[in-house]
């Protein structure tokens, strides 16, 4: 105790007063409430409930539910992991081919001698991607897939402008 404030303890809190009385607990179990068939221990009868209790029927340690749901657990969050976790590793020759094919397709429309060959390269590039993708090698079949149609639009392109180009070049040789 602290002097100059008797019967106060320094931290604030009030000793026992009574040196008989048993100690507070705050971590101890709550007492059991009743069961049905047995009277209250107060001394009210059923159906009222006592000072600031519930009524009988309701457990007053009964866990509330919070207004909201708990928050969704993801699992495993963070940096992946690479390929220990079922992933395989990427296409590099899908993507190649990929980007070479979308080449091919300009190039075809303004220089066929340059469209056609890269059209080629992108459909190399493209089956063998995706063979990697069957072998488990890889894990982007769709680019792959897009290496070989644009590649293949990139030859059809090329060849369709080469085919007008010669076209247009005859005529002007004729006139």
């Amino acid at each position: 105790m602290q002097p100059g404030y008797p019967g106060q303890d320094p931290y604030g809190q009030q000793p026992n007063q009574d040196p008989t009385a048993q100690p507070n607990d705050p971590y101890a179990q709550p007492p059991q409430a009743p069961q049905y068939g047995q009277q209250p221990t107060s001394g009210q009868p059923y159906g009222q409930p006592t000072s600031g209790q519930p009524a009988y029927g309701q457990d007053p340690y009964a866990q509330q539910q919070p207004p909201y749901g708990a928050a969704p657990q993801y699992p495993a969050a963070g940096y992946p992991t690479g390929p220990a976790q079922g992933q395989g590793q990427n296409n590099t020759m899908g993507l190649a081919g990929m980007i070479v094919g979308i080449a091919s397709i300009v190039l075809g429309l303004c220089c066929p001698l340059l469209g056609v060959p890269a059209g080629i390269v992108a459909v190399v590039l493209g089956v063998l991607g995706q063979k990697k993708v069957q072998a488990g090698e890889a894990n982007n079949a769709g680019q792959a897939r897009a290496a070989l149609i644009c590649g293949a639009v990139g030859v059809v392109v090329g060849i369709i402008s080469a085919i007008a180009g010669a076209a247009i070049n005859m005529n002007n040789f004729g006139a």
